[in-house]
């Protein structure tokens, strides 16, 4: 059943069929080398010559690791929100204790890097924190150019970005824009079951977290990265997810990067140009748009309920706006395993709705 929301995603049956294999004892040489096999793969993900960290979590514990392990108890961070999922970021800074202040854009409005370069110089910031793409309203955040700008007026701040919803679907260039820590989770573009979250690290910042009191056990990305170098993970693996990831890294890397982005591209433009002809429109402005989640303006007569029972008559679903904007949006995810034949298929079993709907009324 081809799922069109924002994850999970539909995984294919030959991952589901990796993580059947038997399970193997996570300090095993044999399951170290399928671990550093999926983690050097997964770096080509993240165009890094760095290290990835891989847990079993959902990229949420990795916006806790970040604000635990690179800010003392006396630093300051900057947090870039413009929907959901910047908001979670900065409630998790809240929650521990940190200091916190935020820029704050409508939820259909980027955060740009002028915005940044108003605020940055104020006070000492140890990290900013953006999400690259606002899955709550499918605005993509630009952060090659937050990042440009932050390496003018803040060198010493470590940019740390939510790329939950977007890596392995756009070129985000860790190394290349000088990003210090780039998160994701499995269960969106990467096509995989939920459970396991992975970070790019760079070193400037590993070597912060080891000036840090207080970073707690299990986000410490000292001692996982101690134990990524001895073996594997400082707890128990999730040694089956791991083999899907390790299957579903090497189909990623087959399908050509650069193919896999056109293909998303492409995905993305053929909603776009379709939510406009009918009038619809989009909710996020040119050229800040999501690759990989388009939120398009409902229309008044449209019931969200009734659209996705009349898709799932037919194996498809989309999934509703999100939070204050529910009422005036829905979103079409473009992402993991979806064809532009699978786009066709679903805009045109909504035009088919729109009609009946019509000619009921």
């Amino acid at each position: 059943m081809p799922m069109f929301v924002p994850g999970p995603v539909d995984v294919d049956p030959e991952i589901l069929a990796a993580q059947s294999r038997p399970t193997m004892p996570h300090r095993s040489k044999e399951y170290e080398e399928i671990f550093h096999r999926a983690e050097n793969n997964a770096r080509k993900l993240f165009f890094t010559d760095h290290r990835v960290i891989i847990t079993a979590s959902s990229g949420t514990g990795f916006h806790e690791a970040a604000v635990r392990n690179f800010v003392p108890d006396d630093g300051r961070i900057l947090s870039l929100t413009n929907g959901a999922f910047g908001n979670r970021w900065h409630e998790v800074a809240l929650t521990n204790g940190k200091t916190a202040d935020k820029i704050e854009t409508e939820w259909n409005v980027p955060v740009t890097a002028d915005l940044v370069a108003e605020q940055i110089t104020k006070h000492k910031y140890d990290i900013l924190c953006v999400v690259h793409n606002e899955t709550s309203v499918g605005v993509m955040n630009p952060v090659k150019e937050i990042a440009a700008v932050v390496h003018e007026l803040s060198p010493d701040t470590l940019i740390c970005v939510d790329a939950v919803s977007s890596l392995g679907g756009y070129k985000l260039e860790m190394d290349a824009w000088g990003v210090d820590m780039i998160l994701t989770s499995s269960q969106k573009t990467l096509a995989l079951p939920p459970g396991l979250g992975l970070a790019a690290v760079s070193d400037r910042a590993l070597e912060k977290a080891k000036t840090v009191p207080n970073r707690g056990w299990y986000f410490d990305l000292v001692r996982m990265e101690n134990y990524r170098i001895k073996n594997s993970t400082p707890a128990t693996s999730a040694v089956n997810l791991v083999y899907a990831l390790d299957v579903q890294l090497l189909r990623i890397l087959e399908e050509g990067l650069e193919n896999r982005f056109a293909r998303y591209a492409g995905m993305a433009a053929r909603v776009h140009a379709w939510a406009e002809e009918k009038g619809w429109g989009l909710w996020a402005p040119e050229g800040y748009r999501s690759m990989t989640v388009t939120t398009v303006n409902k229309p008044e007569w449209l019931n969200m309920s009734q659209l996705n029972a009349y898709l799932l008559e037919r194996d498809m679903r989309v999934a509703g706006g999100y939070g204050p904007i529910k009422p005036k949006t829905f979103r079409i995810a473009h992402m993991g395993e979806l064809q532009m034949t699978d786009m066709d298929t679903l805009l045109a079993t909504i035009d088919a709705f729109e009609k009946e709907v019509a000619i009921a009324a």
